[in-house]
């Protein structure tokens, strides 16, 4: 042979030719699973373009333009520029993509509705790339070429002028954006056998859990389909954001006293319980992983940013009374809350230890609906999750405080169930005491977006729209941080972490949750350190396994599990 080119292959091609192989007796199935990239398993996953329709948009001239590729998958529908919008065109049976020149949590309902989300800024791990990705919907973030009028409802883009109720067309694994619409192929994971069958031998290899980022139901049943093993990460902060849920937060929050936050949270625990009850079925026998309130307030006080406005306006204009009266005493509470820096601020364990009565309908709601399982015979396994714990007292107290409303529930009920006590490792100070932390906790999990920015001290979102991407195309740093782990920095932090931890208690499981947990190289090193599981997004979770087949692999230590 004088020359010879690997062959190009798409994701389907390289599954059935490498599954093929071992059939045939060419290679072994430890050879298959290094054949396969990881990335090629989560295209399969989800939908995509017909590439003739796509060769056929950019003859006709409809391509207009590219951005970061930050959740894969494909979705065609009519632009809407607001989340309420995207809802009302949903009850409408309509599909519609979400436009936004960045998202917030306050979008979090139109994101649901939508098929697929585009922005014109914002990085790989921006709200709007970290939702859709949960969501299992593709985004397209950061289309610097976009030109969004808000209020005219319509965006600018080379040239060309797309209003709201023109169709649109995003692929979310390329990072392009076109005019009109696309057909799309379904992908069904139950149909694709050979993908199943090489999962399956990569299930016997690995030494990694996989488990999964879950804050519905719907996403329980469906990562337990594509192979969860439990849920890593719930976050109860995503269950208070639905709109019938949302203005008793707002209460809670506003009020002056903690007789008024109680009665707002005696509102909202039924709703949270409610929720418990539907994951512990759907996980029926397997742990799940929930994370206490972790946010700051003013996420959840959005739609009060403009009420100064509000109030100078109508004292200008004379109108006096009893909404003037309750503007202006919002805007002295939202004062009294206003943080310069929020996200280092009171959020987390800080905001629970603040506002105890918060953690106490948490755990009741928690507790309360593990009980209500096992009476109708179903295993739940809650792992009650401290974020930001930086100091033992902090979790002293919090520990004292879980196990006093734990007693009360039990009482209350006359039922006991087992609950396991754990903390979030995000902050170099935890990595630095994790063999004092391990001896109040059952498990940690390392909250690997927050250690980074603590770690390397930049603001995610900042860094990705000023910085970051310079860096990265310079050569600066090997890779952007907040989607590859930075070995030498966030890594040696958590190898210090399990060192000490497991020096403590040599049995203590140690997981991880984020984006970090379905990208295959921190997986490999999640797999160097000895985790015990990684919690990635639910489409990443096929990703996972693969991945942590090919790390065991790579490191001689496969053996059947």
């Amino acid at each position: 042979m004088l020359q010879t080119r690997s062959a190009k292959r798409t994701a389907a091609a390289a599954v059935k030719i490498a599954t093929d192989m071992v059939k045939e007796g060419l290679i072994s199935k430890d050879e298959a699973l290094q054949r396969v990239e990881p990335a090629q398993v989560e295209q399969l996953l989800l939908p995509r373009f017909d590439q003739k329709e796509v060769d056929k948009a950019r003859s006709a001239g409809r391509y207009l333009a590219k951005g970061l590729n930050a959740s894969p998958g494909a979705a065609t529908g009519r632009a809407v520029f607001d989340a309420d919008r995207a809802v009302a065109l949903k009850g409408q049976k309509q599909l519609v993509v979400l436009v936004r020149p960045e998202t917030s949590p306050d979008d979090f309902h139109g994101m649901v509705a939508a098929t697929g989300i585009l922005t014109a800024r914002g990085g790989s791990t921006s709200h709007a790339a970290v939702v859709a990705r949960g969501l299992g919907l593709p985004c397209v973030a950061g289309v610097a070429a976009l030109d969004i009028d808000l209020q005219k409802r319509e965006m600018r883009v080379g040239g060309k002028v797309i209003k709201e109720g023109d169709a649109i067309s995003i692929d979310g694994t390329t990072g392009e954006v076109f005019a009109g619409e696309l057909p799309t192929i379904a992908a069904n994971f139950r149909e694709e056998k050979e993908l199943i069958e090489l999962l399956s031998w990569a299930d016997k290899r690995r030494r990694l859990g996989v488990w999964v980022n879950a804050d519905t139901p719907g996403e329980c049943r469906l990562a337990r389909e594509l192979g969860a093993e439990g849920v890593g990460l719930a976050r109860t902060e995503h269950m208070f954001r639905e709109a019938e849920r949302l203005p008793i937060v707002q209460d809670m929050i506003l009020a002056g006293d903690t007789a008024g936050r109680k009665r707002a949270l005696a509102k909202l625990l039924p709703f949270q319980q409610g929720d418990f009850n539907e994951m512990f079925e759907a996980m029926d026998g397997l742990p799940v992983v929930i994370r206490l309130i972790d946010p700051p307030l003013h996420e959840f006080l959005r739609e009060y940013a403009d009420i100064n406005v509000e109030i100078a306006v109508a004292q200008a204009t004379g109108r006096n009374g009893t909404e003037l009266e309750k503007k202006v005493r919002i805007f002295r509470r939202l004062e009294q809350l206003h943080e310069d820096n929020p996200m280092l601020g009171l959020r987390g364990c800080r905001l629970l230890l603040v506002y105890p009565e918060i953690l106490e309908m948490q755990i009741r709601a928690i507790l309360g609906a593990a009980i209500d399982s096992a009476e109708k015979g179903i295993k739940a396994k809650p792992e009650i999750m401290m974020p930001l714990v930086g100091t033992m007292g902090e979790l002293d107290r919090l520990a004292a405080q879980v196990t006093e409303v734990a007693q009360q529930v039990f009482k209350e009920r006359g039922k006991r169930v087992e609950y396991k006590f754990g903390t979030m490792i995000e902050i170099p100070r935890a990595c630095i005491i994790a063999d004092q932390i391990a001896t109040k906790t059952e498990f940690f999990s390392f909250g690997t977006n927050d250690l980074t920015q603590t770690v390397l001290g930049i603001s995610r979102d900042d860094a990705q729209k000023s910085f970051l991407t310079r860096y990265v195309e310079e050569k600066i740093i090997p890779a952007d941080p907040f989607q590859v782990l930075d070995r030498d920095g966030v890594g040696a932090m958590m190898r210090m972490a399990v060192e000490r931890g497991r020096k403590t208690k040599p049995g203590l499981k140690i997981g991880i949750c984020g984006e970090h947990a379905g990208e295959p190289s921190s997986v490999a090193l999640c797999h160097e350190l000895g985790l015990t599981y990684v919690s990635p997004s639910t489409y990443r979770v096929p990703v996972a396994r693969l991945a942590a087949a090919q790390a065991a692999l790579a490191g001689g230590a496969a053996r059947d599990r």
